[in-house]
């Protein structure tokens, strides 16, 4: 089959239903996390509360317009469905139709923003050349002020990524794999080095541009950034700091056989070595047989991929260490409930913990109480004591809380402080035993065919 004929051949649309299909397999597309304002003179603007989204067929949640510029590669990942020993239909979007669809897809109000991806196309330079053009003329010839997120290409030069970071709103290095054994085992072309290196200096570039310009705002804008003198003609002027909205990254879950403990620990690192703004995880769908490779047909691990992005939760917003949620003797997240639950039934010695006392560092780790109404609780109990009712009113998630707090000295139920029980108490919320503290027993149920 001759890709290039092909491509001569497919139409605008034709590429788009093949691009915006491949890149389906990339989960790190998200809110913008940037506020820009129209200005007046160009088009479009970008909201921090989050730019459009919509849900594939296979449950994933994706941008309106998030398509790959080529998938076309020169690399032949096991894991990936454009691996270049794969016999599927190729397409490559040139700079100026990628333009052209955003421009006219925004004009629509079908998008707020474009994510854009790549296979690689002769080599890293050469791809990340193709990305560079296209955000170039996005910014400066159709005068686009949206939200853009740009993946960058493990092996590139630095000052390509630099000049694409002047440019975007968001960049993201995918890692792949959760190690470097699993890499060189499915992904041999590529290692840890080349992904992490270009990583780092996306950190750098973000934390010493806002040092120098002296940007307390993450996301103010400035007038003009001086960036390094390259082959490429008509660099001048940004509008805009190096990668304002941060960088992310992405771990395939399920195609090695790295534990849960392995995986938050790598996550934690990530976070705390390069000021990550997430950490995607992307449960592996069975496309290549390969016999490294899970088996077509394996299911997909979704409720895995779930559990990691609660525990991940945690990580960020609840002052919970890899090693609190999980250790090596305990090196899987619980499926039956959520890590929160499970960490809190495995440590019922610190409870239960009375509301109208307790930390705030402390109500964050009583499941069934979020951020916004712990800091409801420490707000109105300067104002008198609270009960049960109070904290339903405030949001807390009740049929998971009252199993580890008190109010005013009591329990809401006879809730014996014991791990199964608790345990199955969560996981089946049968309410008339919880109120009568008794034991519940389920019949297990054969399958009917």
């Amino acid at each position: 089959m001759n890709n290039t004929i092909i491509n001569e051949k497919l139409s605008l649309s034709q590429k788009l239903e093949i691009l915006s299909d491949a890149a389906k397999y990339d989960v790190a597309c998200t809110s913008s996390g940037v506020e820009r304002k129209g200005d007046g003179k160009n088009m479009g603007n970008s909201a921090a509360c989050g730019i459009c989204h919509s849900f594939a067929a296979d449950g994933r949640c994706i941008s309106l317009l998030k398509i790959l510029m080529s998938n076309e590669c020169i690399y032949d990942c096991k894991y990936c469905v454009n691996r270049s020993s794969n016999d599927v239909v190729r397409a490559t979007f040139t700079p100026d139709e990628i333009c052209k669809l955003t421009y006219e897809f925004y004009r629509r109000n079908y998008i707020e923003g474009l994510f854009l991806s790549s296979g690689i196309i002769d080599s890293p330079d050469n791809t990340m050349k193709l990305l560079y053009e296209t955000l170039y003329k996005l910014r400066n010839v159709y005068k686009f002020n949206g939200y853009i997120h740009v993946k960058g290409i493990p092996g590139a030069d630095p000052v390509l990524v630099e000049m694409i970071g002047y440019l975007a709103d968001r960049m993201s290095i995918n890692l792949e794999l959760p190690t470097g054994d699993g890499l060189k085992k499915l992904a041999p072309h590529k290692n840890r080095k080349n992904i992490l290196t270009p990583m780092k200096n996306i950190q750098y570039g973000i934390s010493t541009g806002r040092g120098i310009l002296g940007i307390e705002d993450k996301y103010k804008r400035i007038d003009e950034v001086a960036v390094k003198d390259t082959d490429i003609v008509g660099v001048k002027r940004a509008g805009r700091y190096f990668v304002p909205a941060g960088q992310s990254t992405q771990m395939i879950i399920g195609a090695t056989d790295e534990s849960d403990y392995h995986i938050v620990t790598i996550a934690e690192n990530l976070y705390k070595k390069f000021d990550l703004k997430r950490v995607f995880y992307s449960g592996y769908v069975p496309i290549n047989e390969d016999k490294d490779l899970p088996a077509l047909g394996t299911p997909v691990p979704l409720l895995r991929e779930h559990r990691l992005y609660q525990a991940d939760w945690l990580l960020r917003f609840y002052d919970f260490s890899a090693g609190e949620l999980l250790s090596e003797n305990h090196p899987n997240l619980n499926t039956d409930i959520d890590p929160k639950c499970d960490w809190a039934v495995n440590h019922l010695e610190e409870f239960p913990m009375e509301i109208n006392y307790v930390s705030y560092q402390k109500l964050l780790r009583i499941p069934g109480i979020g951020v916004k109404s712990a800091r409801r609780i420490v707000s109105a109990r300067r104002y008198g004591r609270l009960d049960f009712e109070d904290l339903k009113k405030m949001g807390v998630v009740l049929k998971r809380a009252v199993y580890f707090i008190t109010c005013n000295g009591r329990m809401m139920y006879n809730t014996r402080m014991e791990t199964d029980y608790i345990t199955r108490q969560l996981t089946y919320s049968d309410k008339e035993s919880m109120k009568a503290g008794t034991d519940i027993y389920v019949q297990m149920q054969l399958p009917i065919y």
